[in-house]
């Protein structure tokens, strides 16, 4: 662990090499008290980067919303305008497992758009990242499992539509499978889906993606990044022009929807991997936050932080260590 004084003088050298990440505090909608899902978390992990010095405030870029063409690139016109309009069935919210809102369709689909702007940030610089994002469990005519909108699809098919890429692969490492992603990229053969995930998690029914990897309860750092590291050669031989990667916390042991037994070191260790492959290959990649339900949520923000200093290690050569924030 790093004092305050020798971090402050390493991140000095950090302030040379400027990271872009997209972030706005309209990622927070009121979702009411003791919602399982910790709305709050976007905020203090960039709190918690900007603190300690990982990120500077020029580094933040705020995103507008996402266009409604941009989005109807993945969702359908019906599901949009009901949406919009406050119109979701009970059944519908219900599935979606969060209140309706105005601010809640403004943080949709301004993540959407933080997450394209994630990808163009990588496309440019080798990586970006979004503070928010991964939602995907969002499919192209409803939102399910907290995901409103699917921001990784919107992101790629907006990419593709510009035609700033072709192929794109996904390494989806929340513990639950992505099912809507899955499905919107189902018989696309240029995104390449890859899902790891917890077996007998989150969604009970699952949706083929182009590589799932289903874990056992209780699996553990060896084990995880053992499989972790099997698997990814699959995504790099389908030669894609970006990737998108969701980094979820909710791997981590103490996670109340998690089921796994992962450690915040070993879950460092499986960003650093994943974003270590990518650099090495030359392929940028763009981080998304995705899921993450700690009893603590320090924790989940202290894993999320992690991504962000993960890539800061692997792409600008800067080691930064959290601070001891209990």
């Amino acid at each position: 662990m790093l004092n305050n004084s020798t971090a402050h003088c390493l991140l000095l050298t950090a302030y040379y090499n400027s990271m872009r990440v997209s972030y706005t505090p309209r990622y927070y909608a009121d979702i009411g008290e003791g919602h399982v899902f910790p709305i709050r978390k976007f905020e203090m992990v960039r709190d918690r980067l900007l603190s300690e010095g990982t990120l500077r405030p020029s580094d933040l870029i705020e995103p507008q919303p996402a266009s409604i063409e941009d989005v109807l690139l993945v969702h359908t016109e019906d599901y949009v305008r009901r949406l919009r309009a406050g119109a979701l069935t009970t059944r519908e919210i219900r599935r979606l497992g969060l209140p309706w809102s105005k601010a809640l369709v403004r943080r949709s689909f301004l993540a959407a758009a933080g997450t394209v702007n994630a990808a163009r940030f990588a496309l440019e610089d080798g990586v970006g990242s979004n503070l928010a994002g991964g939602t995907h469990h969002a499919f192209p005519d409803h939102g399910e499992g907290f995901c409103v909108l699917n921001d990784v699809a919107v992101a790629i098919r907006v990419l593709q539509r510009d035609g700033l890429i072709e192929r794109a692969s996904i390494v989806d490492c929340d513990v639950h499978q992505g099912n809507g992603t899955a499905a919107i990229f189902q018989t696309d053969a240029r995104v390449f889906t890859f899902s790891m995930h917890g077996a007998k998690n989150y969604p009970l029914f699952k949706t083929r993606s182009s590589l799932d990897v289903e874990l056992s309860d209780g699996t553990d750092d060896e084990s995880y990044l053992k499989t972790l590291g099997e698997h990814l050669p699959q995504v790099f031989a389908q030669k894609p022009d970006i990737i998108f990667y969701l980094g979820g916390a909710d791997p981590f042991a103490c996670d109340k929807l998690g089921r796994l037994s992962l450690t915040i070191e070993g879950l460092r260790a499986r960003d650093e991997m994943v974003l270590s492959e990518c650099s090495a290959r030359k392929i940028p990649v763009a981080t998304v936050m995705s899921g993450g339900y700690a009893a603590d949520i320090n924790d989940t923000v202290e894993i999320h932080c992690n991504t962000i200093r993960a890539a800061r290690k692997v792409f600008y050569d800067v080691e930064v260590s959290g601070f001891n924030v209990r």
